[in-house]
């Protein structure tokens, strides 16, 4: 009787678990994607310029790979090959820069240890996210120059080239909250540089205005010594209204000074903080403004 009791337990079990859905996954069914940071095989890169030095298009892109073999002589495995071509100038820079004949990569014995990513100074190589297809014959992992750069387009290239990564282990790289803090801190020095330079322009507008005016009253002379009725009336000092003149274009030029002065600082800062060229120069003109606008509160022109 028993024997039936167990039976009868394992066939509810096996009727429970029927219905239940799958929750193993065969072998073929489905293709997962691969994470961010898997790199696998290599490819060579084309300089992404799309003009010359002279400004005209560019038909076909340029190699970025300048032969100096410092992937070839960091390699651990020794599978990388550089033939160097001769020197020619660059279509994009119209500098003498060197090219390849040919280069090979033995995919035979890669560790993948991307040292030859790491160490380019080009940022010519680099790794792709998609696995080497397997072949028959030893040939068939041979990378030679023309399968490296039809993985530019034909496989996805990853990000990590050789300047993020040497960036990356940099013992004094800043976490993105302290980075903000810095850039914080230094927009902050540049505000303040900004606002002593709109003090010192109101003030030096004002001393010219005061000038100014001390001028135009001497010329004036005072009132006791007005002619008498009938008597021409003498024409002003020539000498006094030119002193006037000169001081309110030295005041305008030195407030265009300060003005030049706060922009150079603030686009200096904002690049020594990571800025691109867009955002620095538009930091640094609105420090320009905030001086102009603090010399107009206090009378001043530009």
């Amino acid at each position: 009787m028993k024997h039936f009791i167990y039976a009868a337990k394992a066939m509810a079990i096996t009727a429970k678990n029927l219905f239940r859905p799958v929750i193993t996954e065969h072998f073929g069914r489905e293709i997962k994607d691969r994470g961010a940071r898997y790199r696998n095989s290599f490819a060579l890169l084309h300089d992404p310029s799309k003009h010359d030095h002279q400004g005209n298009a560019i038909d076909e892109p340029e190699e970025l790979c300048i032969a100096c073999s410092k992937c070839a002589l960091i390699c651990p495995s020794d599978i990388i090959t550089v033939t160097k071509g001769p020197k020619a100038p660059s279509n994009v820079t119209g500098k003498n820069r060197g090219f390849l004949e040919d280069f090979t990569l033995d995919m035979n014995a890669c560790i993948f240890c991307e040292l030859c990513v790491q160490v380019c100074p080009v940022d010519a190589i680099v790794m792709c996210q998609e696995a080497t297809q397997p072949g028959f014959f030893r040939e068939d992992l041979v990378m030679t120059m023309d399968k490296l750069y039809a993985n530019e387009t034909a496989k996805p290239v990853s990000w990590a080239t050789g300047t993020k990564l040497v960036d990356m282990q940099d013992p004094n790289r800043l976490s993105p909250e302290q980075q903000a803090a810095k850039e914080a801190k230094l927009a902050e020095a540049a505000a303040k540089k900004a606002e002593m330079a709109a003090q010192k322009a109101a003030e030096a507008a004002k001393d010219a205005e005061t000038a100014s005016s001390d001028k135009g009253d001497a010329a004036k002379g005072p009132e006791s010594s007005a002619p008498a009725p009938g008597v021409p009336a003498k024409e002003p000092a020539a000498p006094a209204e030119e002193d006037a003149e000169k001081a309110a274009i030295r005041a305008k030029r030195k407030l265009q000074r300060e003005i030049r002065n706060a922009k150079r600082f603030a686009k200096k800062e904002a690049l020594a903080a990571g800025k691109s060229d867009e955002e620095a120069e538009a930091i640094g003109e609105a420090a320009a403004q905030a001086v102009r606008d603090e010399a107009a509160a206090n009378g001043a022109t530009t």
